[in-house]
């Protein structure tokens, strides 16, 4: 790929309306350790002040430029704001400080037009780059909200499964032990300590469990209190001694995690499915068929998107569309853009309502040739 042009993108955000932001290189450390977790932690470059307060390197641009919005902008006012700069964090397989750009766009309802722009932008952005034909990869959270409901599934195995599609792992060994009745992992050393709290208050489970850590003596690791250490015991206690869930519910989970393809192939299956199992997707596929109609208005080539409803991004506070570009010469390798929509972030961030907010993020050092 030839030399990136940084020109090419800042004409783009310009050409698309949409504001540049330089946030502060130092940012407080305690948002993006709450928000992102202790990963973050781990990878943060951080520093106290005089006064013992905790402060880090930008690892990040969207929590600072959702802050900016929520202090400059009016409420339910739309704001389209990009950047390029810098960010912050150990890693790996390459160097701690590298060049990011992307685009962050609030207050928009009309989600779906939103996050047709926002792919539209995004593949415009590594064409100017030099890639000419990205590897579009999707998924969507509200479609797997919308089943993990529907299927009526225990809210331990609820959130397990929600989670492993953001953690992007796992997801096959849990649909493989769903349904399980035969204790797994060790959980036969407490099955029947398990069965006398079947059926008990959830709070007086906790309870029980809390007062047996402490009895035993065993001290809380990593910051956590014994209530949620007993929490932690009793989620993996139930998820290894199986649960019971009927073998046809089991069946049905793992055809809906199965379904992948082009958008409308997906969509089309997963309404057959729903239909076939009387379960109620509709409200989540029609929003996801008028993202569809979006994306071709948009010109992107819907036959060659990638969905899967077992695709997800690495953080909790995506609520929607999500999705990733790559290098179809590198199918192996990171991603080159990775974004969607996230409006559950503006209000753990302080909103007093929820902001529709989408964006993504371009990993400038991925492309051939990064400049500083």
């Amino acid at each position: 790929m030839p030399d990136p042009s940084y020109a090419a993108l800042d004409a783009l955000a310009e050409r698309a309306g949409y504001e540049p932001l330089d946030p502060p290189i130092l940012q407080p450390a305690d948002l993006f350790l709450d928000l992102l977790g202790e990963d973050m932690r781990r990878r943060a470059f951080l520093t106290t002040d005089a006064e013992g307060r905790e402060f880090c390197l930008r690892p990040d641009f969207t929590i600072p430029v959702s802050l900016h919005h929520l202090k400059h902008a009016a409420a339910g006012a739309v704001g389209a704001y990009a950047y390029r700069g810098p960010v912050f964090r150990f890693r790996t397989d390459g160097p701690g400080e590298f060049a990011q750009a992307g685009f962050e766009n609030f207050g928009r309802t009309d989600l779906e037009a939103a996050d047709a722009e926002m792919l539209g932008l995004a593949i415009e952005a590594v064409q100017a780059l030099g890639l000419e034909s990205p590897e579009i990869r999707m998924g969507d959270a509200g479609i797997v909200t919308a089943m993990l409901d529907a299927l009526a599934l225990p809210p331990v195995w609820r959130r397990q499964l929600a989670n492993d599609v953001l953690r992007v792992k796992n997801l096959d060994a849990d649909l493989a032990r769903l349904g399980e009745t035969t204790p797994k992992n060790g959980a036969a050393a407490y099955a029947g300590f398990l069965a006398a709290l079947e059926g008990a208050d959830p709070g007086a489970a906790r309870a029980a469990v809390a007062d047996l850590l402490s009895i035993a003596g065993i001290q809380p690791v990593g910051g956590r209190t014994v209530d949620e250490v007993a929490d932690r015991f009793l989620e993996q206690a139930a998820l290894s001694s199986g649960g019971g869930i009927p073998a046809e519910t089991v069946a049905l989970t793992r055809r809906l995690f199965a379904v992948a393809g082009d958008p409308d192939s997906a969509s089309a299956a997963l309404r057959a499915i729903a239909a076939d199992a009387r379960l109620d997707l509709g409200a989540a596929l029609d929003a996801f068929d008028r993202r569809t109609g979006f994306f071709a208005a948009q010109g992107v080539d819907v036959g060659a998107v990638k969905f899967s409803t077992a695709f997800g991004r690495r953080l909790d506070y995506y609520t929607g569309f999500v999705f990733e570009l790559h290098d179809p010469a590198r199918p192996e390798g990171p991603q080159l853009v990775g974004g969607g929509r996230y409006d559950r972030l503006m209000t753990r961030l302080g909103a007093p309502a929820p902001i529709p907010a989408v964006g993504c993020s371009i990993w400038l050092d991925r492309f051939a040739g990064e400049t500083p």
